[in-house]
């Protein structure tokens, strides 16, 4: 098993003490004293970011999911052709200088839509005191991977008149990051830590089967795997994979497959994963399941990434490598960099 020496040791920049801090990193920016902004007769949301601010997008997108507001999520350069002086476009950049966000975010002022902005600082907080555009700064923690409540509460605390969730479901998913925090944290370095017996069997190419409306967690959880533990991952959504995906799996294969289900999947999608699992025992498939808490949406996104984000982090020490550095992912903006000259 692992313990807090073998943590230091690996993880140098110490991110597992980031993570160890989430649930009072919630509470604090969540209750943080931001200027409220409230945007009248809005009726289209667009979030915009990139890599961990993206996720922020989706994991807001599954929230809203059920209201009639009708929300999209950007990761480039463009955004709809549909935006007009009722949408409203925030954008999210940990760092600050992301190219394609901060692209998206002139493309919008230029089309007349309201903006709302969040960043550590950089060429986003400048672009929006420049152009008058409401911005909050909110500090980066170890990375803009593990900055995800810092940013989610501020979001939800600053944009609480427009992003419609309610206080008590916020304050649930806190307390119950609290509870998960006890099971899984660097304070429980043991053989009852899930996180820990996940990252233990992740081996190969981990393959994430993931339920509508927790495309979010399969999504952030495939990223972490990939920035933190260095390793390949891929998601798909289980419905869609039953009709083309599944049939890889005639063939012997390296690819480790991980069920991420909430308590309450639509009864069809509940009846699925009963026959997904029934296929991969037939045919000696060894897999994983992840479940959600009992909750709110906000409380299973939450404490689904939690838990796996803290299984990459525990797969990365595993394998002997800093889950912090993104060397591939510096290499690229500072190539990118310089087609800007």
């Amino acid at each position: 098993m692992l313990d807090i020496g073998i943590l230091d040791k690996y993880d140098k920049s110490g991110m597992y003490k980031v993570y160890d801090r989430w649930p009072e990193i919630a509470k604090e920016f969540y209750d943080t004293n931001y200027d409220i902004v409230d945007f009248k007769g809005i009726n289209h949301i667009v979030f915009v970011g990139m890599g961990g601010s993206g996720v922020i997008g989706d994991t807001l997108s599954s929230i809203l999911s059920k209201t009639r507001t009708h929300i999209c999520v950007v990761k480039g350069y463009h955004l709809p052709s549909t935006v007009d002086s009722r949408t409203l476009v925030v954008a999210t950049s940990v760092s600050g200088n992301t190219q394609e966000t901060l692209a998206v975010i002139d493309k919008a002022k230029k089309a007349g839509c309201k903006l709302a902005a969040f960043s550590s600082g950089g060429k986003l907080e400048e672009y929006c005191k420049k152009n008058r555009i409401e911005h909050r700064n909110i500090p980066m923690l170890n990375s803009p991977r593990a900055s995800f409540p810092a940013y989610l509460y501020s979001i939800l605390n600053v944009l609480g008149q427009v992003i419609p969730t309610k206080r008590s479901d916020i304050i649930e998913s806190i307390s119950s990051l609290k509870k998960t925090h006890a099971q899984i944290s660097s304070c429980n370095l043991n053989k009852t830590n899930s996180s820990i017996g996940l990252a233990m069997w992740l081996s190969g190419t981990p393959l994430i089967y993931y339920p509508v409306g927790l495309q979010a967690v399969a999504t952030r959880f495939k990223n972490s795997l990939q920035e933190n533990s260095k390793m390949h991952a891929f998601a798909e959504d289980v419905i869609e994979a039953c009709h083309n995906g599944i049939v890889a799996w005639e063939r012997p294969s390296k690819i480790r497959p991980v069920l991420i289900q909430g308590r309450d999947d639509y009864i069809k999608t509940k009846e699925l994963w009963k026959v997904v699992k029934e296929y991969f025992k037939i045919n000696k498939i060894d897999y994983r399941e992840v479940h959600s808490i009992e909750g709110s949406i906000l409380s299973k996104i939450m404490n689904l990434v939690y838990l796996l984000d803290y299984a990459s982090i525990y797969r990365a020490i595993i394998g002997r490598t800093d889950p912090t550095p993104v060397k591939s992912i510096d290499f690229v903006k500072e190539r990118l960099a310089n087609y800007n000259l």
